[in-house]
């Protein structure tokens, strides 16, 4: 019989959520073995071990996985083939024997999801459920971090958004999530949470939270789609790129990402933090 490791194998360290979780684990001294393509840029964590296992690559996955019972699947980069990738790694995890899969998923995740990217997402549900393996799907909306990153050297939010709103929600939330059901996986098994922010806002509160942060004005602009598509033309980026972005706001438009829950509290004991709490100057 193989022996059992009680390494939490995680994959996506080296990103925003990947690396909060495995700093969280790290510090309750869990040992880790963290999947990533470059070892040089692995954190450096106490009891933490690199191992090369690039997604798409399930031979390598498999000897990465081999021996551990629990562990954690951030989504690899928006690519043209990354449900591809995403079902490779569940086969490849599910072949080496892990008995628990955490996924890091998307809020609403369904084959009709509007958002794009979303999809990808519901095909990797899919395969996880049929691997076998025990599950717990976190659901995430949009990063309350990421909401700067929308505005344009103009000062302006971009998008068919129209009055939609959104319950976007914090990384250090995510990962205080992720890392109280790594650290209990059991009492988390056939679970989905959905991690939202306390408040679904607008655009234009959105954009105001922004500026207050930020110290300049912010607004927002309702596009049309021709309008969404003609602004980010500029950027050279493929089509099936370009309609993940412009369906951010589509998604939200459509009303698909406006639920709060309770899940974020649930999970980690402290109420989910509010956007403007999120970009509140450090010190």
């Amino acid at each position: 019989m193989r022996r059992r490791s009680l390494e939490t194998a995680l994959t996506g360290a080296t990103g925003r959520i990947g690396g909060r979780v495995a700093a969280r684990l790290a510090t309750k001294g869990v040992p880790l073995r963290l999947l990533v393509r470059d070892p040089d840029r692995a954190p450096d964590l106490p009891g933490a071990t690199p191992v090369v296992a690039p997604f798409a690559d399930g031979d390598a996955v498999r000897a990465a996985l081999a021996g551990v019972e629990t562990a954690f699947m951030v989504s690899a980069s928006e690519a043209a083939d990354r449900a591809q990738q995403h079902v490779t790694f569940v086969e490849a995890a599910a072949d080496a024997g892990v008995r628990h899969l955490v996924y890091l998923s998307f809020q609403g995740a369904s084959p009709e999801s509007t958002f794009t990217f979303a999809r990808d997402h519901a095909v990797t549900e899919e395969a996880i459920r049929a691997s076998g393996m025990s599950w717990t799907f976190l659901r995430d909306s949009f990063y309350a971090d990421c909401m700067p990153g929308l505005v344009g050297d103009d000062g302006i939010i971009r998008g068919p958004g129209g009055d939609g709103r959104v319950a976007v929600v914090a990384q250090d939330d995510i990962a205080d999530a992720a890392a109280a059901v790594l650290l209990d996986p059991a009492a988390h098994a056939g679970r989905t949470y959905t991690l939202t922010g306390p408040a679904a806002l607008s655009f234009n509160e959105i954009a105001a939270i922004v500026g207050e942060a930020s110290g300049r004005e912010v607004r927002y602009v309702d596009e049309t789609l021709d309008e969404a598509r003609a602004s980010r033309a500029r950027y050279g980026a493929p089509d099936w790129e370009v309609a993940g972005w412009i369906s951010t706001y589509t998604a939200v438009a459509a009303g698909e990402h406006a639920e709060v829950t309770g899940d974020v509290e649930a999970l980690t004991g402290h109420p989910a933090t509010p956007l403007r709490e999120v970009l509140a100057p450090a010190g």
